[in-house]
């Protein structure tokens, strides 16, 4: 069983919800992620979406765009993210480490070779948002061979038909996009999510993971009545973006264990 595998299980047993956070690597400063994952892990997060900075982050909105290009200027590249990984791993962090970012590091650093390299520091899998399920072959065949899942997107406008493509192709879990639109921090979720979500179970057994405007222990709350797992990521970004240097693995630790507070029992 996968390391994802194996953390949904046990939190299906125990009635909880998966809580993701999305930090982007080398954001704030070039090693905050390397302090800030084990410290998250500990006040609850249960697997972590680590950003591979891109200079065209399509997908994303204008907070996550910012922490990107600070990561850049930084000097992080796809071969430090992967470091970045091994690292954490020397640190005893347990939970799924999943790299997210464009495909065109993965193709300049050579697809076989990524994957190769970050089995090897410990990491869980790719989610890459601009690589349709047309174009996956490669990379599919890839991770497969290097025991990484593939983490494939269905959006609330996806057709039955698509779905049930991308159902095929992916695994680990899928991402639950929960509103047309890029990144960002909302006041409140879709109100055809659970809509959505049922589509999606009706091809597939994997973990279902909401993402995309997820902000507040309410969010989380909600998600946890319909989905297994729920991401936040521009919140926590802007949350770092607010605290100064000395206090922002305090105040992220703080964050995260709030957005656990108001979640019920998970459903399923």
């Amino acid at each position: 069983m996968s390391r994802i595998a194996d953390t949904f299980a046990r939190l299906r047993g125990a009635g909880r919800v998966a809580l993701m956070p999305y930090l982007t690597v080398g954001f704030p400063e070039r090693a905050s992620t390397l302090d800030l994952v084990p410290a998250l892990e500990s006040a609850g997060a249960s697997l972590f979406e680590l950003g591979m900075p891109f200079s065209d982050p399509l997908a994303d909105g204008a907070t996550i765009q910012r922490a990107t290009q600070r990561a850049l200027e930084n000097g992080v590249n796809l071969a430090y993210c992967i470091e970045t990984v091994a690292a954490l791993r020397a640190r005893g962090v347990a939970a799924p480490l999943l790299l997210m970012g464009y495909y065109n590091p993965l193709l300049r650093y050579g697809v076989a070779r990524a994957c190769a390299d970050l089995a090897a520091a410990g990491g869980d899998g790719w989610i890459i948002p601009d690589m349709p399920p047309e174009e996956s072959a490669e990379l599919h065949a890839a991770a497969a061979a290097h025991g990484l899942d593939l983490i494939m997107f269905v959006a609330p406008t996806t057709p039955d038909a698509r779905i049930a493509e991308i159902a095929a192709r992916a695994s680990g879990f899928i991402y639950i996009v929960s509103l047309t639109g890029v990144t960002g921090a909302r006041a409140s979720l879709d109100a055809n999510l659970d809509t959505v979500l049922e589509r999606v179970r009706r091809v597939s057994d994997l973990p279902l993971v909401v993402g995309f405007g997820i902000s507040s222990a309410a969010h989380v709350a909600e998600v946890a009545r319909i989905a297994d797992g729920a991401i936040v990521g521009s919140a926590l970004i802007a949350c770092l973006e607010a605290l100064p240097a000395a206090d922002q693995v305090r105040g992220a630790v703080a964050f995260v264990a709030d957005l656990l507070t108001l979640a019920p029992a998970a459903s399923r």
